[in-house]
């Protein structure tokens, strides 16, 4: 195995591992920012109200993004399994 194949197998795990968490990352990004928001134009400083809506969207995130994100997983996993023998050669 060499050393150009080596990197290019890492950066395409990357950019799987980009690709699949930016949804959830992107949305408990944006709530935590509408809380942070909502707390300093209230005045609340409660520091677990940011926890539970972010959690919440994360979890949104996982329902709505999930067949995607494991479509592209299973696409990911199936080229490295399928080009092993290339790869181990």
């Amino acid at each position: 195995m060499s050393g150009d194949l080596v990197i290019q197998m890492a950066q395409e795990a990357l950019r799987v591992v980009l690709l699949v968490s930016a949804p959830m990352l992107g949305l408990g990004l944006a709530v935590g920012l509408m809380v942070s928001v909502f707390q300093a134009t209230t005045s609340i400083q409660e520091q677990t109200l940011a926890f539970i809506p972010k959690i919440v969207a994360v979890f949104v995130a996982i329902l709505i993004f999930g067949p995607w994100m494991l479509r592209i997983m299973v696409e990911y996993f199936t080229n490295v399994f399928v080009n092993l023998p290339t790869y181990i050669g």
